[in-house]
């Protein structure tokens, strides 16, 4: 391996970035900041009753109070309540149901060999789209994607001859800014579904969001993003990276798959002495590998085979005894079938591929993939506690009236309005950089306002996500962030905060940009955003 060279200090970037970073900095951690949230909602709703804070509901009539937490009942509420606040937490059990799948696909090794198979079976000519279509879709392996996709895109563009700085932020554009789209239904679809929906009961007590409320847009969005990301990579950003970046200085020992990854390809302990068969190695897909993911392949039609066979067959136990099959038990807990289309797969994979050497490794792997999840978990107390604070109080009905009612008097056209929401969740999103903290702080306002003025859940749930994530890739505050610049670190040593958000920039926007307007011609012609999900809501 070659000597050791010292690595410099992350520099700080200044301008509008650098305030955010300070800023950011300064917030505190998402359990406490929703601790300190219901503080005041609690606080609030004292002031606001005491006033006599009241609206109208304008699909009722009835006068909407809002009503004080600091009562002697509502105390005592707050702690009577508080299990039940969070065991009912709607994405709680089908988080934690579908992790169990994919923990055993993931650590099974199926999704890092389908990664791995995307990447290195194309010719050179589609690389950077396919490295860019693995990375969102590679959203449903959560974390894991930005481990396994960031040196491998670096070392697949090395091994054609071109930059692995440019395939490294790709992969790490790809992964980030376009979490929110994939080609197939993830944990981000269940998640979200799980807020919006008692966010639009605040309006209508039964409105269900559908965890495939955004399937028919989030498909063609994932082929939209990886066609943004090739264009800004080919058109912008290699020349950008040639300006900023002294490729004469890039570490080539450093862009190793098995390096990043901890380790050679069968897990011993790697060489002194660099060798680049090392790479081909770790990224060879080997033959029990392949077998894995033929047998895994075949077990996946057959449990598609027999889905849709029980979804829609008359007589069926599992078909839906309505019109339409949206209210079949297979589409209305479609957690289960997700999570046991991964259970099923990265088992047969493991079971072929020798990974899975024994019936004790699967419950084993699904304790290592629940780990992963107890960030989340702490988060959702917290988060649990102030919405349903949150809901006690009135508070969220109140703003939401008063602010549909501001909305109607200035008569904004609904582009105008989408454009103000993606906007502001897009500045948010650089200080509160998880996803799901952040839309259950902004849906108990923003998904009833919207309904108030004809916008349905699933179109603000939408607008949300295209905010969301391109502004991941720029954002000091992001885990991810700290992450990338450590890879790049890796491969060129003079690399700081200021050079990854200047490669990340033009992602971010273009990205940002480019899928609002996919959105709004999407919007225009009126194509619903999935299965029982209009673009209008009508109370």
């Amino acid at each position: 391996m070659a000597e050791t060279e010292t690595k410099e200090k992350p520099r700080s970037t200044s301008g509008f970035l650098g305030t955010v970073e300070k800023i950011g900095n300064k917030l505190p951690d998402p359990f406490w900041l929703f601790v300190i949230l219901a503080a005041i909602v609690a606080v609030t709703s004292w002031l606001g009753h005491l006033i006599g804070m009241t609206v109208e509901d304008p699909k009722t009539g009835e006068t909407v109070e809002v009503q004080s937490l600091l009562t002697t009942e509502n105390i005592s509420r707050m702690v009577t309540d508080a299990v039940e606040n969070f065991t009912s937490f709607p994405p709680l059990g089908v988080i934690l149901a579908v992790m169990l799948g994919v923990a055993v696909a993931e650590q099974s090794g199926l999704l890092s060999a389908l990664v791995r198979v995307m990447v290195t079976k194309v010719s050179a000519k589609m690389l950077t789209f396919v490295v860019a279509l693995a990375g969102v879709t590679g959203s449903v392996a959560s974390d894991a994607i930005y481990v396994i996709l960031i040196p491998l895109g670096a070392m697949a563009f090395h091994a054609v001859g071109r930059s692995p700085i440019v395939g490294a932020m790709v992969a790490f554009a790809a992964s980030s800014a376009g979490f929110n789209a994939s080609l197939i239904l993830n944990i981000t679809d269940l998640l979200l579904a799980g807020i919006s929906t008692p966010a639009a009961q605040f309006v209508d007590a039964e409105y269900e969001v559908s965890p495939l409320a955004n399937i028919f847009f989030v498909i063609p969005s994932a082929i939209v993003l990886s066609l943004i990301i090739t264009a800004v990579t080919e058109f912008l950003m290699v020349k950008k990276a040639r300006e900023l970046v002294d490729h004469d200085h890039i570490n080539y020992e450093e862009v190793s798959f098995s390096k990043a990854a901890g380790g050679s390809a069968n897990g011993e302990a790697e060489d002194e002495e660099y060798d680049f068969t090392d790479d081909e190695e770790a990224m060879r897909i080997k033959p029990n590998e392949q077998r894995g993911l033929i047998a895994s392949g075949i077990s996946l039609a057959v449990f598609l085979a027999v889905f849709f066979a029980l979804l829609f067959i008359p007589g069926s136990p599992l078909a839906s005894q309505e019109d339409s099959f949206m209210e079949s038990p297979l589409i209305s807990a479609i957690a289960v079938p997700i999570a046991l289309a991964f259970l099923v797969c990265g088992i047969v994979y493991g079971l072929a591929a020798g990974t899975v050497k024994s019936a004790a490794d699967v419950p084993e792997f699904m304790a290592k993939g629940i780990e992963t999840l107890v960030p989340m978990l702490v988060l959702f107390f917290a988060v649990a506690q102030f919405l349903a604070w949150f809901e006690w109080s009135n508070l969220g009905v109140w703003t939401a009236i008063k602010g549909s009612e501001l909305l109607q008097h200035w008569s904004l056209p609904p582009l105008v309005m989408f454009a103000a929401l993606v906007t502001m969740v897009a500045l948010l999103n650089l200080f509160i950089t998880s996803g799901s903290a952040q839309w259950a702080l902004m849906a108990p306002v923003i998904v009833p306002m919207m309904m108030y003025v004809g916008v349905s859940p699933e179109v603000s749930q939408m607008l949300f996500r295209i905010g969301d994530s391109p502004t991941n890739i720029i954002t000091p505050m992001s885990p991810y962030f700290a992450l990338a610049l450590t890879f790049l670190q890796r491969y060129y040593k003079h690399a700081g905060v200021g050079t990854l958000m200047s490669l990340a920039l033009p992602y971010s926007l273009c990205m940002l940009v480019g899928w609002f307007i996919f959105f709004v011609i999407w919007y225009l012609i009126g194509i619903p955003l999935g299965p029982g999900a209009p673009m209008d809501y009508v109370g």
